[in-house]
């Protein structure tokens, strides 16, 4: 698979991704790694179907979504793909049952249903106490949870996650990633770019890339400490 980006007349302007030929298995916990400009931003927006290769195939739970159109893509990676950012991309004016709700408004479900699915993921993640607050009357761990309930609400097969802890202190960040630790015991692929090793420490597979090729490939057993139990965390 590559990734080129091309000038308007037509000459390459980047080559972010020079040919990536990766297999993830579902269940995997997989951290990509590598400084900036790898390319691991590129292939998290492929993988995640935000973008397209310019060459090659993507399969996505078995379906080839290289050649989709556009409006069968945003179907799809709906469908099958949450998203975890940095910054939470949280709606101010809604409050966090309603922030969790809206992929399922796009998806077409009944207020009800909605309603059910949010308040339960909610109570998964330790903010069942929180579904009519706003995101401003949250702490910045209860806001990123609230973003991997949203990401979670439409049952996807894969979680997505970018930086989730760069702009959580430290303790904070701990929790959230005990969150991560149990979604993927609980089956959940989760695919993770993160420049900090020791979140990388947690995960099953780390692939490191280097100008837009995978540098390194490896398996490893994961690196947990013991962190405080979900309700705790502000």
């Amino acid at each position: 698979m590559r990734r080129v980006y091309y000038k308007p007349d037509g000459s390459v302007l980047v080559e972010a991704l020079r040919g990536i030929d990766v297999r993830i298995e579902p269940g995997q916990y997989v951290a990509i790694m590598g400084a900036s400009g790898s390319g691991k931003s590129t292939m998290m927006n492929v993988l995640g179907c935000l973008d397209r290769p310019t060459f090659g195939q993507y399969f996505l739970d078995g379906h080839d979504v290289s050649g989709m159109s556009d409006e069968d893509l945003s179907r799809y990676r709906g469908r099958k793909i949450g998203f975890v950012f940095q910054a939470f991309n949280l709606i101010p004016e809604l409050n966090v049952r309603e922030n969790v709700e809206v992929p399922l408004f796009y998806q077409g479900v009944s207020p009800r249903d909605r309603h059910a699915r949010a308040s339960a993921i909610l109570d998964k993640v330790g903010l069942g106490d929180r579904l009519n607050h706003r995101p401003s009357e949250l702490s910045g761990g209860q806001q990123q949870r609230t973003a991997i309930a949203r990401a979670l609400v439409t049952n996807p097969s894969v979680l997505m996650a970018d930086e989730p802890t760069g702009n959580l202190d430290s303790a904070t960040g701990r929790s959230v990633l005990a969150l991560f630790d149990e979604l993927h015991q609980s089956g959940i692929t989760i695919i993770m770019v993160t420049h900090d090793p020791d979140v990388a420490k947690r995960t099953q597979r780390v692939v490191r890339l280097r100008d837009g090729l995978v540098e390194t490939d490896l398996l490893q057993t994961p690196v947990r400490p013991h962190d405080a139990a979900l309700p705790t965390v502000h």
